[in-house]
């Protein structure tokens, strides 16, 4: 290890300390120990390039540990990633670059927001799959035009989440050989000793899943750091796991205690601290000159020298392989559209498919034009009726777009992400709507970070029948709605369904999620695409000047519309809207708007969930607000009044008719 290794370290682990002082918030643990750690990868591996930070082949690099922020944001300052030391001074402060957790889009040179522990090693495992797909689609005998690897940094915390045993787990069956997870082992967590909470054989555990496991037992030792990343780099069949064994807060007067993890060391320990490192700069607030020119060096140049023989390589395959390089192109810059949808299904007022079906039916057409899209269900493909194109993905066949999730819908999710984050590819997936509870926190950070990832829910109501309570949505759809930047669809009828499928893969920006039936829905006459981009329509007019307006979504537009007819009887005229979508409905000028709901206290929701997000378009809701219970289907609309005679009623009894 050379002495400007450890100069570099010491510089990042003295100033991290005094960012996260002068912050007065921070976790100064994770910077002082993983330093050697990072400091090995950024200088002597990881192939980057702050001229072009969104270079396809660069290698990814996910902080798991995201409180580990700071040391993120020192390296990616030295790397040239445009961070000053006053971006670096302000941390966590209002306004700037340098946030408490690293946020995807914010800071040039994160990959991933991450934060929640878990997330990081789980996205990780999408961005593996999607490298493996398209070098094995592109790669040629000559030219290795994807060829990079995907690290991430995690802690003891990381590891002991549900959401990482899922991802090992698939990601060894899966054989990702280039990912390499970096495992910060220091014992040590923020209530106290690791041993309290967990004694678990780590060693014995993922080498069970199928991965590697490398020991190195000197966390301060650079050398043996980087000879444990050469060997996994070597790795043909197995992602591998370097577990590095790292002191928490190493060289501060607490260091070895939980005490460290998360609390801004005072000033005179940071005096201990650069005593006890034999620091000779510990006046200064900056990185000396000379480490700044070693990373120049050493990750600016080196990835820039990287980068520019990569699109040497992307000239030459462009040259010999004219028809491959047309569709890597096409992936690289999301270069296939849905302009033309010649072929693609329909359905007349004769079907009364359930929605589910169409959404498979869809997909299928949807993926043989996109062959971009990835993804699958977690165990339910014959129920959600969602699977990927070209076999089942895995070390047979890593050309198949369908992906064997198993019962992991934690992980599931985030491996989605991973492969839209990855760039080039678009990861969807699926499940019984019930049990995106499991994995909500993804989809969160999929609406934090305004990733188009796509997320398909069959079963949407308590019309799952006989399964009961545990399986019948009830709060799912407000959860849903409430959370910004995701757009919920839920159609009315095999329309609306195709409609919104085909808005989903070719929408930019933000999750969507639509959510399916389980029973047959009758094909509407007035139901159409326009109208489910603009989130909410007119579906039914009465013979007269309406007064009301009924406004319901998915399976129930149907019935909104049947009792609408009921009510023109009584001499009460209503005007039905089917709202696929709050979030697009939204998104419409305050005219439009209104003439859809002309009068908020006119207005009746009806759907088969909780009521609490109609509110916000109606006076009057008729919903479910208490949990499901198992009867067979034809049971079930009787039970709960979803007939005609049992809307009709609540309408006249909500506005005293």
């Amino acid at each position: 290890m050379s002495s400007i290794d450890t100069l570099s370290v010491n510089a990042l682990r003295v100033v991290g300390a005094k960012i996260i002082t002068k912050a007065k918030s921070g976790h100064p643990g994770i910077v002082l120990g993983s330093a050697p750690i990072l400091h090995t990868l950024f200088t002597r591996f990881i192939n980057i390039n702050p001229e072009d930070d969104k270079w396809f082949d660069r290698d990814r690099f996910i902080l798991s540990a995201g409180h580990g922020s700071c040391l993120l944001y020192e390296l990616l300052s030295l790397s040239g990633f445009g961070l000053s030391i006053d971006d670096l001074y302000n941390f966590r402060q209002k306004g700037s670059i340098t946030p408490g957790h690293p946020e995807y889009g914010h800071t040039k040179g994160v990959e991933i927001t991450t934060g929640p522990l878990g997330q990081g090693i789980a996205t990780s495992v999408g961005m593996a799959i999607a490298e493996n797909h398209m070098a094995s689609k592109f790669n040629k005998n000559d030219i290795k035009i994807i060829n990079h690897y995907t690290y991430v940094l995690c802690g003891d915390g990381d590891l002991q989440e549900g959401i990482t045993q899922e991802a090992i787990s698939l990601a060894g069956h899966l054989g990702l050989n280039k990912l390499i997870v970096l495992y910060d082992s220091n014992d040590v967590q923020l209530d106290g000793d690791v041993n309290l909470a967990n004694t678990e054989n780590v060693k014995g555990k993922v080498e069970a899943m199928g991965w590697n496991h490398i020991l190195v037992k000197d966390g301060n030792d650079c050398d043996a750091i980087a000879e444990a990343i050469k060997e996994a780099q070597k790795s043909e069949t197995k992602p591998t796991m370097i577990e590095i064994k790292t002191i928490i807060g190493y060289g501060a007067p607490n260091s070895g205690e939980s005490s460290v993890h998360g609390k801004p060391m005072p000033e005179e320990d940071i005096v201990k601290l650069i005593k006890n490192l034999e620091y000779p700069y510990g006046d200064m607030d900056d990185f000396p000159s000379e480490v700044k020119e070693f990373y120049m060096t050493n990750v600016k140049e080196r990835g820039y020298k990287v980068c520019s023989s990569w699109n040497e390589k992307v000239n030459q395959y462009r040259i010999s392989y004219k028809e491959d390089y047309k569709d890597l192109e096409k992936f690289m810059y999301d270069g296939y559209s849905l302009n033309e949808l010649d072929g693609i299904p329909t359905w007349d007022k004769t079907m009364q498919p359930a929605t589910r079906d169409v959404c498979g039916k869809v997909l299928d057409y949807l993926s043989a034009k996109l062959p971009n899209i990835m993804g699958g269900s977690a165990d339910l493909t014959a129920s959600t009726k969602v699977k990927g194109a070209d076999g089942i993905y895995g070390q047979s066949n890593p050309l198949g777009r369908n992906i064997k999730f198993g019962v992991r819908e934690h992980a599931m999710a985030a491996i989605a992400n991973g492969i839209t984050l990855h760039g080039g590819m678009r990861g969807f997936c699926s499940g019984f709507f019930v049990f995106s509870d499991y994995l909500k926190p993804a989809v969160r950070l999929a609406a934090i970070m305004h990733l188009p990832t796509v997320f398909m829910f069959s079963h949407d109501t308590v019309c799952v029948g006989e399964d009961g309570p545990t399986h019948q949505p009830i709060e799912q759809l407000t959860m849903f709605r409430s959370m910004p930047n995701t757009n919920v669809i839920r159609p009315a009828d095999a329309k609306e369904m195709s409609a919104a499928m085909v808005y989903a893969f070719k929408n930019k920006k933000d999750p969507v999620i639509i959510t399916s039936t389980r029973q047959g829905l009758p094909t509407l006459d007035n139901t159409k695409e326009e109208g489910l981009e603009k989130g909410g329509y007119v579906v039914y007019k009465p013979s007269k000047k309406a007064t009301y307006t009924i406004v319901a979504a998915g399976s129930e537009v149907a019935l909104a519309i049947d009792a609408a007819k009921k009510l023109e009887e009584d001499g009460i005229y209503a005007t039905v809207v089917s709202m696929p979508s709050f979030y697009l409905f939204d998104l419409q000028s305050e005219d439009y708007k209104k003439s859809i709901i002309p009068d908020k206290s006119k207005t009746f929701a009806l759907e088969m969930g909780s009521t609490l997000s109609w509110y916000k378009y109606a006076n009057v809701v008729k919903g479910i607000d208490t949990f499901g219970s198992s009867m067979p289907l034809k049971y079930i609309f009787d039970y709960y009044g979803f007939n005609v005679d049992g809307v009709v009623a609540d309408f006249k009894k909500g506005f005293n008719l």
